[in-house]
């Protein structure tokens, strides 16, 4: 039985789904997860406004992605000698609000990320909030802000996706 894309257990399932690509490297269905407007945004700060007036760990829309993925896959990127891989272990996605009449939700995620490379591995925690655009059996990604625990730590180059 399929479900539809507004149900609960589906908007669960797509925010793990989006994890496993990144895991798994399939960047390219991991990039069509993203409405064309979409933002990727990790703050510096907490409490820190969305804005072109504050400086952010990341802050990518659609095209940065691209050519974030198109640089992750060059054979001569310099970052990517020796190949990132990374793991997310996420805690069960909750729905904080839906809002039927515009066709959106958004879901929080308290998650651990580990990425490694080089025989050098990174651990971070934090929280990813995935608010969500419906439309029919649709899900897309309009927003995904991810506050690391530690955002305000001298922090290593992250190579992949929180």
């Amino acid at each position: 039985m399929m479900q539809a894309a507004g149900d609960d257990e589906a908007l669960i399932a797509f925010v793990y789904h989006e994890a496993r690509l990144i895991d798994e490297k399939r960047f390219d269905e991991w990039y069509d997860l993203y409405a064309d407007d979409c933002r990727y945004w990790m703050p510096l700060m907490r409490g820190q406004p969305q804005s072109a007036e504050h400086t952010s760990l990341f802050d990518e829309d659609k095209l940065l992605l691209k050519i974030r993925i198109e640089r992750l896959r060059n054979p001569k990127s310099y970052s990517q000698a020796h190949p990132s891989w990374c793991q997310h272990i996420l805690q069960a996605p909750r729905m904080e609000s839906r809002d039927t009449q515009a066709g959106t939700v958004v879901l929080r995620t308290p998650f651990m990320y580990l990425e490694y490379q080089q025989d050098q591995q990174e651990i971070y925690a934090g929280v990813a909030w995935h608010h969500l655009r419906l439309g029919g059996e649709k899900i897309l990604i309009a927003l995904k802000k991810v506050e690391l625990l530690n955002c305000e730590a001298a922090l290593p180059s992250l190579q992949l996706f929180p």
